[in-house]
């Protein structure tokens, strides 16, 4: 049997998206030489690349002649999700954790270093925490986020800046404590975030995947640390890794 051949890359197309990766995983707008030398790209072919990018609406020119991706790539990236019926399959588990818990739930995909929230139930509480859909964080300091780094880590980890940017006073700014942190996580099954990326807010993340192994996306429990009781913090890690897994088995279902 003569065994299939490996399909041809378009070069133009590959680099544009190449572009637009790095530019959406980037912490602000990128230059054109700086882009030029992170892809190994000529700054023409790099300056030709970012113009269609511009002109398809992917790629904002900002005041300071630097480039920054547009959230246009964001909602290519929301309705691929939503292909995946990712929030409508994960939403009976988003309502079963706001039941069990009380406290603000987030479903969240992974979106470069960032991860961004698709679907979110409120918490019931008089003090709770809050951010939106559409809403974004840095995938190490949040529960969402360090359960899609941990599953991912391995491709991730060459892309993360030493040290880490600084939120808290316990943010994991040094890798080899956030080795030691996924590693932790991979083991236990779920993330803990203990106020790393904001004061006195702690979040549980547990990875949702697909049949393939694959990360889609993540569900997470945000709890500010005064609604936290003895035995909490392992209940709700439980109760996050126990709804994740119930989606990942509907999704193979599927």
């Amino acid at each position: 049997m003569t065994p299939d051949k490996a399909p041809r890359v378009d070069s133009t197309l590959s680099k544009g998206l190449a572009v637009l990766e790095h530019l959406s995983a980037a912490r602000g707008s990128v230059g054109v030489s700086e882009l030029s030398r992170a892809l190994d790209l000529t700054k023409s072919n790099t300056f030709r690349l970012l113009q269609t990018l511009r002109a398809l609406g992917y790629v904002r020119h900002e005041p300071d002649k630097t480039y920054s991706a547009t959230l246009k790539t964001w909602q290519v990236g929301r309705s691929a999700v939503e292909n995946l019926n990712l929030r409508p399959v994960a939403a009976p588990w988003l309502d079963y954790l706001s039941e069990e818990t009380g406290e603000t739930i987030y479903l969240a995909v992974r979106n470069g270093l960032e991860v961004i929230y698709i679907d979110k139930r409120d918490s019931q509480k008089a003090i709770r925490s809050w951010n939106p859909v559409g809403g974004t964080a840095p995938i190490y300091c949040v529960g969402t986020g360090k359960a899609l780094l941990a599953a991912e880590y391995r491709n991730l980890r060459p892309r993360l800046p030493a040290p880490l940017p600084t939120y808290t006073d316990k943010t994991l700014t040094d890798l080899g404590q956030l080795d030691a942190d996924m590693e932790a996580t991979r083991l236990r099954g779920h993330a803990i975030d203990e106020g790393e990326f904001r004061p006195k807010i702690h979040s549980y993340g547990a990875v949702i995947t697909l049949p393939d192994g694959a990360a889609a996306g993540a569900l997470g429990v945000s709890v500010p640390n005064v609604n936290l009781e003895e035995g909490d913090s392992e209940r709700i890690g439980a109760l996050v890794q126990h709804a994740a897994r119930a989606v990942s088995d509907a999704l193979e279902r599927l």
